[in-house]
């Protein structure tokens, strides 16, 4: 790929609008500097190069509409932002996974492998894609997250106003997800429904782990339901009725029927024999969500495709219990 040319630019001042009323500054800012490594954006806020109505403020300001905010110098890659390399093949075809799109939202199908968004040692997101991709959508925030290696439908929000409106959704648990899950052994079909508290620790290597607490954990549950027997092995359709991080994980761990390839809560004695049937990913898809439209609240049923890899394994799977 030939280099861009790299131009400074001078001292700018910019406005904060509505849509970007609630958004953390350091986004803003990553949004705005196209081609600026997050590195360097941490560094001009850390010495205080942008300031918002005169003042320094914290990464983590929340701008309001009306704020004006200082811009130094900074030396930016100009022509279309680059997609790393290692996120190509993921990222290369996400306009032709958005499943539905209107004025305020989309939902696209995210693939298994790519994180939601950068940060923690991930530079380079879905919702750092999208806006590299399409670059004419002035705003795009995530209306909620999926765990790196679970594929499925997530809501993208286009509008401030849209992301406030998701937001309250989620509070009040009006948004409804259906997820499909192969897990070993029978599922006793009498569970329907795991309540079990969940806790979320960080190991001294910094791995995040989340475990049921019946203590200290804040409240967790998920509704289950078997949608089909194969051999040692039960294709599950799981409803989380809250939004614990790898709630559905923990609690298919809990009950002793793990998620298929979960490496972290998993059976390792499944997850080879997956790895046989040429599963190399975690068998967790997003594969339903059901909300109200933000402009006027009519019901928005949007599903996605079972992936590929899902249906070849399943397939197979048949096939040995035949």
């Amino acid at each position: 790929m030939a280099e861009k040319e790299l131009v400074s630019h001078s001292v700018t001042y910019q406005t904060a609008n509505e849509n970007d009323e609630g958004q953390r500054l350091d986004n803003y800012l990553a949004r705005n500097l196209k081609g600026v490594p997050r590195s360097m954006i941490y560094r001009i806020l850390r010495r205080g190069e942008v300031r918002v109505n005169k003042g320094r403020v914290s990464p983590s300001y929340k701008l309001k509409e009306g704020d004006v905010i200082r811009i130094p110098p900074v030396t930016v890659t100009e022509g279309p932002v680059t997609i790393p390399s290692s996120n190509l093949h993921l990222v290369q075809d996400l306009r032709n996974r958005i499943l539905f799109e209107n004025e305020d939202l989309l939902v696209v199908d995210k693939p298994a492998g790519l994180a939601a968004h950068g940060g923690s040692g991930i530079e380079f997101g879905l919702i750092e894609a999208l806006r590299a991709l399409m670059p004419e959508q002035r705003f795009l925030e995530l209306a909620h997250r999926l765990d790196k290696e679970t594929s499925g439908c997530l809501i993208v929000a286009k509008r401030r106003s849209a992301l406030r409106h998701l937001h309250e959704q989620f509070r009040q648990r009006i948004v409804k997800k259906r997820y499909i899950t192969l897990v070993p052994g029978k599922w006793d079909r009498r569970v329907q429904l795991v309540d079990a508290p969940l806790i979320r620790n960080e190991l001294r290597s910094g791995e995040r782990m989340v475990e049921v607490n019946f203590k200290k954990g804040a409240p967790s549950s998920t509704g289950f339901d078997v949608i089909e027997f194969l051999d040692g092995a039960t294709l599950m359709a799981a409803m989380p009725h809250t939004g614990r991080t790898h709630q559905i994980r923990v609690h298919c761990a809990y009950v002793k029927h793990p998620v298929g390839g979960d490496d972290k809560y998993g059976d390792k004695e499944f997850n080879e024999r997956l790895k046989s049937l040429g599963l190399k990913r975690m068998f967790l898809h997003a594969a339903k969500v059901t909300f109200l439209n933000p402009k006027d609240n009519s019901v928005l049923k949007i599903e996605g495709p079972m992936p590929e890899e899902f249906e070849q394994a399943l397939k197979l799977l048949r096939i040995k219990k035949s």
